[in-house]
C-alpha cells in the first residue's frame, strides 16, 4: 500500500485489519510483520524559506531531492544522515521521513546534535487512523508536548510520519582533515578526546583500526580551516605521525558515515553506543571480525560472526543495536536493547496510547 496523500493513509490505517510494516524507501530493509505500507507516495517540499533556515517536507521526499534543493542555497542537513544501503546490500531510496523515524546521524553529530535536533514540527497518523501534528515551523516554538521529540527514534510505532519542519543550516566553506597515525585503540581515543577537547570546533572524530589512523575533521572558511587544521596537527603530533589535507575529504567522510568498511564483507553488523572510555574495555571482549570508531569511540560500528549475541560480551555500559542479520537470527536476537523495566513499561505505556491495536511495526522495538 503506498498512499498519495495524508488523508489516503489516515484512511488505511483506520480501516487496517491486522499489523503494518511502516517503511519509507526501503532502504533499511523490512519493518517486521505485517502488510507492507510505504509513505513513498507523500513526497515534496511543502515549504522551504532559506533566510528563517527552516524546510517543510512530506516524509516520503527523497534525501537526495532534498540536498540538491539546500545546495542551490548554499544550505545543507548539519546532521548528515546515513544511506544504509551498502551496508544492508537494499535497494530504494531513503527519505526524509526514515531518516527522522530512525533518528539516523552521521559523523557530525558530535558537534552540530542528532537528526531530532532539528526536527521543529510533525505531522502523523496514529494507529488509530487519526490526524496529528506538533511543534510548528519556526526555530522558538513551545507547544506542550514535545511529540516531535518523542516520534524521532520510534520507528514508525507511535505513528506515521506525514510532514516534518526541519531546520538547516549553512553550508561550510571548506573542509579539512587531519590524519593521524596511531599505535592503538587506546591511543586512538586519547588522540580523538585531545580534539574534541579543543577550542577548534571539531566537527568528526572517527578512528580506522585497519588503517591505524584516526581521523578528526574541520570545517568553516577556508582560512579558519587552514588555522584550526594547523593547531591540531601541533595538539596530534605526540600520538603520531600527523597530516592534513584541505577539500578533498567528502568521499571519506561519507566512507565513514555510511560504514564503507563493512560493505560486501559476510557477518552480522552491530552498533554500540558506549562512553569512549569504555570501548578501550569494550574492544577487548567482544572477539569482532572489524571493528570502526565514529563520535571520538562513542560509536562503535562491529563486525560480528553471523548468529553471535554481542550483548552476553558486552562488559561496560551501553547499548548495542543489531543492525544487520540474517532473518534466523533476527529471530533469535533482539534488534534493539532491552529496556530497563520502569523504562519498558513507560514505552509500552506510550505505545498503548497512540497505537492501541498494536498494529504499526508490532514487535519491532522488543
Amino acid at each position: 500500500m503506498t498512499p498519495q496523500s495524508e488523508a489516503e493513509l489516515a484512511d488505511i490505517i483506520a480501516a487496517a485489519k491486522g499489523p503494518m510494516s511502516i517503511r519509507g524507501g526501503g532502504t533499511r530493509g523490512s519493518s517486521g510483520e505485517g502488510d507492507p505500507l510505504s509513505v513513498a507516495g507523500l513526497s515534496g517540499v511543502t515549504l522551504y524559506e532559506p533566510g528563517a533556515l527552516t524546510l517543510v517536507v512530506q516524509a516520503g521526499t527523497p534525501v537526495e531531492e532534498v540536498k540538491k534543493i539546500l545546495a542551490g542555497e548554499n544550505q545543507r542537513l548539519a546532521f548528515e544522515p546515513m544511506d544504509h544501503r551498502g551496508l544492508l546490500g537494499t535497494q530504494g531510496v531513503p527519505t526524509m521521513g526514515g531518516v527522522f523515524a530512525a533518528n539516523t546521524s552521521g559523523p557530525r553529530r558530535i558537534q552540530s546534535g542528532a537528526a531530532r535536533d532539528f526536527l521543529l514540527g510533525v505531522r502523523f497518523v496514529d494507529g488509530r487512523g487519526d490526524v496529528l501534528s506538533n511543534g510548528g515551523r519556526v526555530m522558538k516554538n513551545v507547544t506542550g508536548y514535545d511529540l516531535v521529540k518523542l516520534m524521532a527514534g520510534a520507528y514508525g510505532t507511535l505513528g506515521v510520519l506525514s510532514e516534518l519542519s526541519l531546520k538547516v543550516l549553512p553550508k561550510a566553506e571548506a573542509c579539512g582533515t587531519v590524519a593521524v597515525d596511531v599505535a592503538d585503540l587506546a591511543t586512538a581515543v586519547a588522540a580523538m578526546s585531545v580534539a574534541l577537547g579543543s577550542p577548534y570546533d571539531v566537527t568528526g572524530a572517527a578512528y580506522d583500526p585497519d588503517a591505524g589512523t584516526v581521523f578528526i575533521r574541520v570545517e568553516g572558511f577556508e582560512t579558519s580551516v587552514a588555522y584550526r587544521g594547523e593547531a591540531l596537527l601541533q595538539a596530534l603530533a605526540k600520538f603520531g605521525e600527523a597530516r592534513m589535507t584541505l577539500g578533498e575529504g567528502a568521499a571519506l567522510w561519507e566512507g565513514i558515515r555510511d560504514v564503507a568498511a563493512f560493505h560486501d564483507k559476510p557477518g552480522d553488523v552491530w552498533r554500540i553506543s558506549v562512553k569512549p572510555s569504555d570501548a578501550i574495555v569494550l574492544a577487548q571482549t567482544l572477539g569482532t571480525t572489524a571493528l570502526q570508531f565514529d563520535w571520538g569511540g562513542g560509536l562503535i560500528w562491529a563486525l560480528m560472526e553471523e548468529g553471535t549475541d554481542l550483548r552476553a560480551r558486552m562488559n561496560v555500559p551501553g547499548h548495542a543495536t543489531l543492525v544487520r542479520a540474517s532473518a534466523q537470527t533476527r529471530g533469535a536476537i533482539a534488534r534493539f536493547q532491552p529496556e530497563p523495566a520502569p523504562l519498558a513499561t513507560i514505552s509500552a505505556g506510550l505505545r498503548a496510547q497512540f497505537d492501541p491495536r498494536a498494529i504499526l511495526n508490532p514487535g519491532l522495538m522488543g
